[in-house]
């Protein structure tokens, strides 16, 4: 597999940073409500080390991802489809990129306005702060909500062209 895209498929550099991405998101979701449902400060405090980690790993693999196509890449020539289905597939690609970003923006406020990235990562012996006082906190979960439809309507999508069309949509992505 070449490292960048052909007319036909996508490249190694976009494939691995797509399967990469997928990895470290359902982790992030996991983490992320799993520590949100959590009352013991301690369990959530390592629920977190975790957690944040994979957000910063996210936005630097979305930020290499934007980089790559603005400056090295050219993504392959579209799947023919209808011109509806082309502008919500180009719509729910930009909203990934939003959502991503102010996820991140919106995570890193709250542990820069909350104390708590040094609580976690500091080992102060501190018991975490009630993330719901602090205002990104709303926009973190809206967000993470929002990431779950679109990720899932994208799968679905995909799934549907796979199986449904035969159009080998999904084969573009893979090795």
């Amino acid at each position: 597999m070449p490292l960048k895209s052909t007319q036909s498929a996508y490249g190694a550099v976009a494939v691995t940073i797509h399967w990469l991405s997928v990895l470290f998101i359902i982790a992030l979701a996991g983490s992320g409500f799993l520590a949100a449902g959590m009352e013991d400060t301690a369990a959530k405090a390592a629920v977190l080390r975790a957690h944040v980690p994979c957000g910063i790993v996210i936005l630097l693999l979305t930020a290499a991802r934007a980089g790559w196509w603005l400056l090295a890449d050219r993504k392959p020539d579209p799947v023919p489809m209808p011109d509806w289905q082309d502008r919500v597939s180009r719509g729910v690609h930009f909203l990934f990129y939003v959502v991503i970003f102010g996820m991140g923006a919106s995570g890193i406020a709250m542990m820069v306005l909350s104390g708590a990235g040094l609580i976690i990562f500091g080992g102060t012996g501190e018991t975490l702060p009630d993330f719901r006082d602090f205002g990104p906190r709303i926009p973190h979960g809206v967000g993470a909500r929002l990431f779950i439809a679109l990720f899932v309507f994208h799968a679905g999508a995909a799934l549907h062209h796979h199986f449904v069309k035969r159009d080998g949509l999904l084969r573009r992505m893979w090795r």
